[in-house]
């Protein structure tokens, strides 16, 4: 029987697959895509300045090449109010960085295999059974099915599933991804755009922005089939003329929603990441949650490896992590809640609030290290 059996080879997989194995905790890791598909993820993530000084710890950071933020700038459309956030206010060298989900992986999956931790690929999770002294995890693949027995499996890769203490909420909006190119670069800026429809974000990713722009339902499909001058035109007008856009690359759509368990532990099991809590991208906060999960369960584990999925030491992880994934969760959805509702009055109180927020510092630094470093300041 193995300490530890992680399912899902993906970046938040491999970050606590390499912590593990730092701490001199044996694991495996069951993957359904084969060796080096998921290098090829052009996903874009939002890493927070926490999130790089886990990755530095791991020896993961150099190689992923993520483009700094220096400042963000939150606005709304059709009203006054707005406020610049920047790096310098907080005592960080960036507020946060852009990088390819791939890029990520790559960066963590070449430290797992120097550290020794064994890989199952093509390998497709179907089961899993909790006893008193361990779980036997069910897998398949492309030859045969075969069985692990581990005292804890780690689901860490997909999205939230099943009925039992799940929460789920629909935003009846989905997000367009894609790259753009403007035609001034984007010198460490990032934007924040609240428009009556949703959220429009784009994020520094070299000498391009990552767009992440949320729609209605409705107002998906027409907007992935516009020609590639129709896009743009839109976009900027999103952003009232501010930008001059020349290019933009494949356009995809994802639904918008939020879900996650109302615990993350069960017997002999932990869910991180999208496994856990899937949450709208408005914040960004998806990805560094999962890192503080993955960090705060590794330090447990390493403390009690006896049997690392002991009710008690799973019991501990939940607690432990309740306030920042509360805190996480809560502020992301009022933040959608917020910028959903319609109405002049509506919109008036939000433009005092990001003039109050300029007007503020304090308020600015918390808000920024909130978002960098978690409920608990980490």
């Amino acid at each position: 029987m193995i300490p530890v059996a992680i399912v899902g080879g993906g970046p938040v997989g491999l970050a606590l697959a390499l912590l593990l194995r730092r701490a001199g905790i044996d694991c495996e890791v069951i993957d359904a895509r084969p060796a080096g598909a998921a290098d090829h993820d052009r996903r874009v993530l939002a890493l927070s300045h926490g999130s790089r000084q886990i990755l530095e710890r791991l020896g993961a950071w150099t190689t992923i090449g993520a483009t700094p933020i220096s400042t963000i700038h939150v606005s709304q459309q059709g009203n006054l109010g707005r406020t610049l956030i920047k790096a310098a206010e907080v005592g960080v060298p960036a507020l946060g960085y852009v990088a390819e989900a791939g890029k990520v992986g790559a960066a963590l999956a070449q430290p797992c295999m120097a550290a020794g931790v064994t890989f199952r690929q093509e390998a497709r999770a179907t089961g899993c059974e909790a006893g008193p002294g361990g779980a036997l995890l069910h897998y398949a693949t492309p030859q045969c099915e075969e069985t692990i027995a581990a005292q804890l499996v780690v689901w860490a890769e997909g999205t939230v599933s099943g009925t039992h203490e799940v929460v789920r909420r629909n935003y009846g909006q989905q997000a367009i991804v894609a790259t753009v190119q403007a035609r001034e670069p984007p010198a460490g800026l990032a934007y924040e755009r609240f428009t009556p429809s949703g959220p429009v974000a784009l994020l520094p990713l070299g000498e391009r922005y990552a767009l992440v722009w949320t729609v209605p339902d409705a107002d998906t499909a027409a907007l992935l089939t516009l020609d590639e001058r129709a896009f743009l035109s839109r976009l900027r007008e999103a952003f009232s003329g501010r930008f001059e856009f020349s290019a933009a690359g494949e356009r995809t759509a994802f639904p918008l929603g939020l879900r996650y368990r109302e615990t993350p532990v069960a017997a002999r099991a932990v869910w991180l990441g999208n496994a856990a809590q899937t949450l709208h991208p408005v914040a960004g906060q998806g990805f560094n949650l999962a890192l503080r999960d993955a960090i705060q369960l590794a330090r447990l584990l390493q403390d009690n490896p006896s049997d690392c999925g002991s009710a008690a030491l799973l019991a501990r992880h939940a607690a432990a992590r309740q306030l920042d994934r509360r805190g996480a969760i809560g502020f992301t959805d009022g933040l959608v809640r917020l910028f959903s509702l319609r109405g002049s009055l509506a919109g008036h109180a939000r433009g005092a609030g990001l003039l109050a927020l300029d007007l503020l510092p304090a308020a600015r630094r918390f808000l920024a290290r909130r978002m960098i470093f978690g409920a608990r300041g980490w």
